[in-house]
């Protein structure tokens, strides 16, 4: 759950979270190193009175300043499109969620269970309980377990939305007559908090997503009563 003035990423669930945010801190260093050394270089360029002319027309600085920026590249692709194979990557899902994009809310669809759909609007602040989050809260949960394989399925039925859950990893647009997915594999029980983040018309900020993960027998339950 993310808090005001947060500077940092939410709290992983995911694996492909865990692997961002491992991603996007080995990038900051290597940024950070080339800044603080471009800084420095061109400090001692402005300050230095006796300029070296070796310096400013040989050969052997532009021969390392053109490598060492191609050995970076390396560095910082190698880990990039190994997060892309692990985003597109579908492992025998045990469980498909459809999720709809609506002017302005989101409807599920158990894929695998018969009658098991709903609508979830955002709760009113009226409505809200103690300790419900306003703009936040949903009337109807996606209900799913932890430490499973789950696959969505994202689509919409007017405009581009977008299915955004922070704390999975996950952002896949919802577009007109197109099916999008991906995998979500939730390692704890929790509640996790997302919104639209496409610009989808006048209430693009009213329509949230609430994650609940319970455990497997939680779930049979909660199918067997619904």
């Amino acid at each position: 759950m993310s808090t005001w003035m947060k500077m940092c990423f939410q709290d992983a669930v995911s694996p492909i979270m865990e692997q961002l945010i491992m991603f996007h801190d080995h990038a900051m260093m290597i940024i950070i190193m080339i800044t603080i050394m471009v800084l420095y270089m061109m400090t001692s360029m402005m300050l230095n009175k006796f300029m070296n002319r070796f310096l400013l027309e040989g050969q052997l600085i532009e021969l390392i300043w053109t490598i060492i920026p191609a050995f970076m590249l390396i560095f910082i692709a190698m880990p990039s499109l190994k997060i892309l194979y692990m985003l597109e990557e579908m492992n025998n899902p045990m469980i498909t969620i459809k999720a709809i994009g609506h002017q302005w809310y989101w409807s599920y669809e158990y894929s695998d269970f018969k009658k098991i759909e709903f609508e979830s609007y955002m709760k009113p602040t009226s409505e809200l309980m103690n300790n419900e989050f306003r703009l936040l809260d949903v009337d109807n949960r996606i209900i799913i377990p932890f430490n499973t394989q789950i696959r969505m399925l994202i689509t919409s039925t007017d405009v581009i939305h977008s299915w955004t859950v922070p704390s999975l990893g996950t952002k896949i647009d919802a577009s007109p007559g197109r099916i999008n997915q991906s995998s979500v594999f939730i390692t704890r029980p929790g509640m996790y908090y997302g919104q639209c983040s496409e610009i989808c018309g006048a209430y693009h900020s009213f329509m949230p997503i609430v994650i609940e993960s319970i455990n497997m027998l939680k779930f049979m339950k909660w199918l067997k009563n619904y």
